[in-house]
Formats: C-alpha cells, structure tokens, sequence
C-alpha cells in the first residue's frame, strides 16, 4: 500500500510541475525535428509518438520535421546503388532522388503517421511538394580549392537542395483542424523538379515562418558540450556564435546548430538541441524544470 502510494505521489507531483509549462505553451506551435536513435530504436519510437499526441491534447499544436538518411541508405544498398557523400550531404543522382522519395514521402512518412496516430493522434503527412509547402533552389556547395570535380569551385550534388521559401497555408490548415503536420524535407524547384533538403534546415525555415514558440532538434548527443566535455544546459545566441568561433562547436554539430541560431535570430522563441536518446525527450524537456539538452535563446 505504501509504494502504492508513493507512486502516486509522484505522478501527481510530475503533473503539478508540469502545469505551468502547459499553461505557457498553450496554443503555440512546437517544431520539432525527429530523427537519429529515437526513429529507429522501437521503444523511442513509441515514447516519442506518445509525447506528441499529449502535446496536442494539452492544447499546443506540434509540427513534425523529420529525417530518414539509415533508410535511404538501407534501400540504395539492397537496390546495389552506391552511396557518396560530400561534406555530410548525400550525392542524389536522378536514380538516388527516386528512391529518396519513395522512402522520405512513403515509406518514413506513412510510419510516423501511423505510429502517432495508433497512439490516439490525428497525423497526416506531407511533403514539399502538398500545397507548394517547400519551394527549393538547387545547393550550390563552394568547395575550398578548385580541383578536377570541382573546376569553377563549385561542387555539384545533384539534386540536393535548400529551401528557396516555405508557404505554410496547408500546414496551418491542418493545425487549425486538430491535425498533426509530419512533412518530409522534399521541395520543389522552379524546374518542377524535386529536391533532396537536410531536414534541421527545413525545420529551422518551418518554425520561423510559423513564428513558432520553440525549435526542438532531436540529436544523438546530450547537447551543446563545453571544452571539458560538460553538458551547457542553456546559452543565448551571441555565446553560440563565440562557441563556433572558439571552435568549441565543430564538425557535424555546426550545421544543426546554425539552423537553430537562425530560428532564434529569426524570431523563433527558443532552439532546444535534445538529446534524442533519451525516453520521452520532448515532454521532458517541455514540462520539468530540468529538462534535457541545450537550450539556445536570444539576448534577454
């Protein structure tokens, strides 16, 4: 009886510190990018689709960006095509964007829709291509020298891209309807063509034309590190750029970094980097006091 009871205590004492947060939150817009460890891993897969449908309930409006690179580079390996990578981004011939497609808008998309909705969610996905969502210009990547692959400095990947602009009207349809948006990141460029958009980027674009309160970029790491390898629980935009500047934040982190410092310059409320890993990430750091990861927010 007694343990009967101290867990009951508990549960009321996490609901109590999590009502002032949902009063704050209610009715705002949660971009939130899902990719790495908590897309693949099955109990994460769960935990992550529950947060979501509890962030609808409690009355805010959660928009879901997400990734797919494992699978895509799954189905190129089980079709025998090679897979090329420059400077992090993916090389996407004609045949590579084919099958990107078939995997972000069907196969990725359809699962997080589903997952969300069996959990008492009312997803419906999209891509960039539904209601001209995500307008794309081809990435022209400078590269450092000029080399044989590369005569003009300019290196091409094909039909990767950025976004060009994000006209947000089917996704703020849906929002106003008690739907949860999960958009691929495939835009479309002025040629009709598709292309291929880092989903951090689509993201970042997304919660800044929504004005959204916040940007939460699921990672594979705790968060932003110091030089000792310490966790910094929070950081305003001008501390990020000396980060990048010092070189404390390098590598595959700057590009996730600079889309969240882009959407707080932007207007975004705040960039959440979580940690992904970890079971019920987004609630956790919505709702407690502790929260989990990085928090980057503009100069009070």
């Amino acid at each position: 009886m007694t343990i009967q009871l101290n867990k009951a205590r508990a549960v009321a004492h996490v609901l109590t510190e999590a009502l002032p947060y949902i009063r704050r939150f209610q009715g705002k817009t949660i971009v939130v990018k899902y990719g790495g460890n908590a897309m693949v891993d099955e109990k994460l897969k769960q935990s992550f689709a529950r947060d979501i449908v509890l962030l609808k309930l409690v009355g805010l409006n959660p928009v879901i960006v997400h990734g797919g690179g494992p699978q895509i580079g799954g189905l190129l390996k089980r079709l025998g095509i090679d897979s090329h990578f420059v400077q992090g981004m993916r090389v996407t011939t004609a045949e590579t964007m084919d099958v990107v497609e078939m995997v972000l808008g069907g196969q990725v998309n359809k699962q997080i829709v589903n997952l969300i909705n069996r959990h008492g969610g009312k997803a419906v996905g999209l891509t960039g291509k539904d209601g001209d969502l995500i307008r794309a210009r081809k990435l022209h990547l400078r590269h450092h020298k000029v080399s044989e692959e590369a005569a003009d400095g300019v290196l091409d990947l094909g039909y990767v891209g950025e976004v060009e602009s994000i006209d947000t009207g089917v996704v703020e349809m849906l929002v106003a309807s008690n739907f949860i948006p999960v958009i691929a990141p495939i835009g479309v460029g002025e040629d009709g063509l598709s292309y291929n958009i880092n989903a951090d980027l689509v993201a970042g674009k997304v919660a800044e034309v929504l004005k959204a309160e916040k940007l939460m970029l699921l990672t594979n790491t705790p968060g932003l590190l110091d030089r000792r390898e310490v966790l910094i629980k929070e950081v305003e935009a001008d501390g990020v750029t000396s980060l990048i500047e010092e070189g404390t934040i390098h590598g595959g982190m700057l590009p996730k970094v600079r889309c969240a410092l882009d959407a707080v310059n932007a207007g975004v409320g705040s960039s959440h980097i979580l940690d992904g890993r970890v079971e019920h990430a987004v609630m956790l750091d919505l709702f407690t006091d502790e929260g989990v990861g990085t928090l980057i927010r503009r100069r009070a």
